[in-house]
């Protein structure tokens, strides 16, 4: 399995011969080293439907033939501009052919906003992402509040990777990033969600240094890969 952090909440996933990408903000996206005329996925998961998170979704599916999978009513909306989606919902969990999904909850909101007819699309309940392949975890928070019920998380999934966000100001800063870390168990920790804009600018490595001891963390760079 490959992981590769893309800037802001863009990660790609390599696992069973698909590619993943959850949340393909890219045009727009200062931190992203994506060229979007040459990506190619299989799938895209989507943890909630804020623009900066569904980003290219629709375009990018259609120029792949990409299944989207996303909470019911951003999967709804989606599915009415002629992408093929698969909904879900919190909780709930599908084993696809590239592994298993499953939606947690988090604490934050989910509507996308048309600027262009001043209107805002409610898109239902945002959620983060349990990804399962190849004996292995992923947990991609999504945007997110600290809550209690990580413990939870932590407690019922053997989370080997956790991508979380840092920013700030619109999520968990990193002091409560922190803490979140500690209760999801995860072997290693990866911040997210920072630096695209100036309201969310933060010092990836300070919030390593946060990290409670036995905790790993690790800052990817743009376009920088792990083998998992």
């Amino acid at each position: 399995m490959k992981l590769t952090y893309h800037g802001h909440s863009v990660v790609c996933i390599e696992t069973n011969g698909k590619k993943i990408i959850i949340d393909p903000f890219i045009k727009g996206n200062s931190q992203t080293n994506l060229d979007f005329n040459d990506l190619k996925v299989d799938v895209i998961l989507l943890t909630h439907g804020h623009n900066d998170h569904v980003g290219d979704t629709v375009e990018l599916a259609k120029k792949n033939q990409a299944t989207v999978v996303a909470p019911f009513e951003l999967a709804t909306y989606l599915g009415w501009q002629g992408v093929t989606v698969h909904p879900m919902h919190l909780g709930g969990s599908h084993q696809f052919n590239f592994g298993k999904v499953k939606f947690t909850q988090s604490f934050h909101g989910s509507a996308y906003v048309e600027e262009e007819n001043k209107k805002i699309v409610y898109t239902g309940m945002p959620a983060g992402i349990l990804l399962s392949a190849e004996g292995k975890t992923i947990f991609h928070a999504g945007d997110t509040a600290l809550f209690s019920d990580m413990k939870l998380i932590g407690e019922r999934n053997n989370i080997d990777v956790a991508f979380l966000p840092i920013g700030d100001n619109f999520t968990m800063g990193p002091e409560d990033a922190a803490i979140a870390a500690t209760w999801l168990r995860a072997k290693i920790v990866i911040p997210i969600h920072y630096n695209t804009f100036p309201v969310i600018e933060q010092d990836p490595k300070a919030f390593i240094a946060l990290l409670a001891p036995g905790v790993e963390g690790r800052v990817l760079t743009s376009g920088e890969t792990m083998d998992l």
